[in-house]
């Protein structure tokens, strides 16, 4: 028995004990939303309550808004199969004809497919590459079904390949061709159920069926798949993993414009490159909590970004004042205020993680160089971890032993396995790993999880920052507050508001980096902007910071205290070396409403999800709201519609609806009215 496993079993007492220990709290000691410089609300003034947030999923709702300003919602769930279909065309002819044949073969009346005809310009290349009369044969395959081998004869591959193109493209894919023995061609019909068709998953395919009826009622083929992906109690990455595994291509490939939340119900758009409609529906059959529609034949990708925001419908049950004043008249001012005055723009506790450890604490060791402290903490036995991880993070602190280690850690929990099982490949001096061990091991994370702990530090400066920013001065436009100029320039590696590291619904990358400028006193006089307009930067070497000397100040203080300077944010690191970016202090939100019901069971379905209206509707129901109406009984809820842009987070307008601490995951109770 080697040295470490002995040592693990002598203290595997010990382990037990902590683990007791851990589990026996039932006090949660996570992060607070003062932890993370979110401290102050523009309407203090006004009562808030609290109440329970997402105690079912569907409880949060989140639907995808489109580039177009259009809410992506979930209207169909695919494509029926092609027995469905040819059952549909049956019944609909025998109701146009008066026809009341049975329901057989001979009994369908298809109108035949419209003459083909040629592009000009594509019949003038093949002539000039087989001769008028070889391509007035190859036209006459599309009326008489056959086979017809050229006389050309082409030996370079390349060329071939290029003629095999010409012909597809020519013809619309209604022929096949094929290269023979003698590098001559062979020309065929390319029917839809060719073997060929059926061993391809991928590529173009013939723009009508077998019928001559439009393919699917798509359109013909084109290089994008786009669809909407309904989910349920499912995140972004889990869903695209999914997807990818079962169509076996890298996760890489399914694309989408944000990452929506685990804990609800969304609905967003997705695509897929050079993928055909019925492979990818067939996929409905298989998924649990998932469901395709809105299939769509695209010239373009989707990218990270491509979105306006996201709406959301938010329900928050067993709701109290903390005050005598009734709920009603608080949620009147509430709202009233969010509309006119908006909210504070923070950076909400997602960005933070879920552990007990903030993201923004290990961010702030990575910056600093500490590369072993900011592992362990990574590794660190925490109240609020995965459970399943408690045992290998127990060993690890307990042994140091990464090999004992990273066989108990689940592969799941990313940045932890990742550490473990380089640190198990390397050699330990004076019962430690060295420090270039520990900065070679979180090299080993996936970049974008490794750079999301300095993100969070840039975010939690933020949040500082703009609490001081608010305390000072309010709702008041003051000299040296920063506005963005109009132009922009090619972002390369900076991020404006949010990055796609974290796994929250409003987080999207984009394309452009914007400079901002000091507004003058001439301008404040003028009342050229206001508060909606104005600007602070996360830390970075390429921004500008403030001119008012308290928020300079406020900067500096915030990270001297971690021994960082915001005017020396260079790493020898590329990677940790961040530039920083601009976020508006102020947000507001957009089709603000909100509905108080009463209901009587604890789980009692208050809002129906967009899977529940298209049930209805097939069914015959008519649905005339998604909030339902209130039922006898004695427990109240209100529920919130409102929409945002892509960089604001929602539970931070929840948060100055209710004045509660929203750090606290289900009941929100922590009231803070200062």
């Amino acid at each position: 028995m080697s040295d470490s496993k002995r040592s693990v079993e002598d203290s595997s007492d010990a382990i037990e004990l902590k683990k007791q220990k851990i589990n026996s709290n039932t006090e949660s000691k996570g992060i607070q939303e003062a932890d993370v410089g979110i401290t102050t609300y523009i309407s203090k003034d006004i009562g808030g309550f609290v109440g329970t947030l997402k105690q079912r999923y569907t409880d949060f709702l989140v639907n995808e808004i489109g580039l177009d300003g259009e809410v992506v919602h979930f209207l169909d769930d695919g494509i029926n199969d092609k027995k469905e279909r040819r059952r549909q065309r049956r019944e609909k002819e025998r109701q146009e004809n008066g026809d009341d044949q049975p329901k057989g073969e001979s009994a369908v009346a298809v109108e035949p497919p419209k003459p083909f005809e040629i592009d000009p310009a594509k019949r003038e290349q093949l002539v000039e590459m087989f001769g008028p009369d070889e391509v007035t044969k190859f036209v006459e395959l599309i009326k008489t079904p056959g086979t017809f081998e050229s006389q050309k004869v082409i030996d370079d591959k390349a060329t071939r390949g290029k003629v095999h193109q010409l012909v597809r493209e020519a013809f619309e894919g209604r022929l096949e061709t094929k290269t023979t023995p003698k590098n001559t061609f062979s020309f065929s019909l390319n029917h839809p159920k060719s073997r060929s068709n059926r061993r391809s998953n991928q590529g173009p395919q013939d723009t009508v069926d077998e019928n001559g009826v439009e393919n699917w009622g798509l359109g013909p083929y084109k290089p994008f798949l786009h669809f909407n992906l309904y989910k349920e109690n499912k995140d972004t990455m889990e869903a695209a993993n999914l997807l990818a595994r079962f169509l076996k291509v890298q996760p890489r490939v399914v694309r989408f414009a944000g990452t929506k939340d685990r804990r609800g119900v969304t609905v967003q758009r997705m695509c897929l490159p050079r993928f055909r409609v019925e492979r990818v529906n067939s996929l409905n059959k298989a998924l649990r909590g998932m469901k395709l529609g809105s299939f769509a034949y695209e010239d373009k990708s989707l990218s990270l970004g491509d979105l306006k925001g996201n709406e959301f419908i938010i329900t928050l049950r067993d709701v109290q004042a903390i005050s005598d004043e009734p709920i009603e008249q608080i949620m009147e001012k509430a709202v009233e205020s969010l509309k006119t005055n908006g909210f504070i723009n923070y950076y909400g506790m997602q960005r933070f993680g879920t552990f007990s450890i903030s993201t923004h604490v290990i961010g702030k060791e990575i910056l600093l160089s500490n590369w072993s402290r900011a592992a362990n903490l990574i590794l660190s036995v925490q109240e609020l971890v995965l459970p399943e991880s408690l045992d290998a993070r127990t060993i690890w602190e307990t042994t140091r032993s990464a090999k004992d280690a990273v066989e108990k850690m689940p592969k799941k929990c990313i940045a932890e396995w990742c550490l473990l099982n380089h640190l198990s490949q390397c050699s330990k001096s004076s019962d430690d790993y060295s420090e270039n061990d520990y900065f070679n091991a979180i090299m080993k994370i996936p970049r974008n999880l490794r750079i999301m702990y300095g993100h969070a530090y840039q975010s939690y400066v933020w949040n500082c920052v703009a609490s001081r920013r608010i305390e000072l001065f309010g709702m008041d436009v003051v000299v040296g507050d920063l506005v963005l100029e109009e132009t922009s320039t090619s972002m390369g590696d900076n991020k404006t508001a949010q990055d796609d590291d974290d796994d929250f619904e409003e987080d999207v990358r984009t394309d452009k980096f914007q400079r901002a400028r000091a507004i003058t006193q001439e301008e404040v006089d003028q009342k050229k902007f206001t508060i909606f307009d104005v600007v602070l930067p996360s830390p970075g070497f390429d921004i500008k910071y403030p001119s008012n000397e308290e928020l300079i100040n406020t900067y500096k203080s915030v990270m001297v205290k971690d021994g960082l300077d915001p005017n020396e944010m260079y790493r020898k690191v590329r990677e940790f070396s961040f530039a920083g970016s601009y976020r508006k202090i102020v947000a507001k939100p957009n089709n603000l409403e909100y509905h108080i019901r009463t209901y009587a069971e604890p789980t009692q379905q208050l809002v129906l999800t967009d899977f529940d209206i298209l049930q209805k509707k097939r069914a015959g129901e008519e649905v005339t709201s998604q909030i339902l109406p209130s039922t006898p009984g004695d427990r109240t809820a209100v529920i919130l519609k409102l929409q945002l842009d892509t960089s604001a987070y929602a539970t931070m307008a929840l948060r100055e609806v209710m004045k509660a601490d929203t750090s606290r995951h289900g009941k929100m109770c922590d009231v803070q009215l200062a």
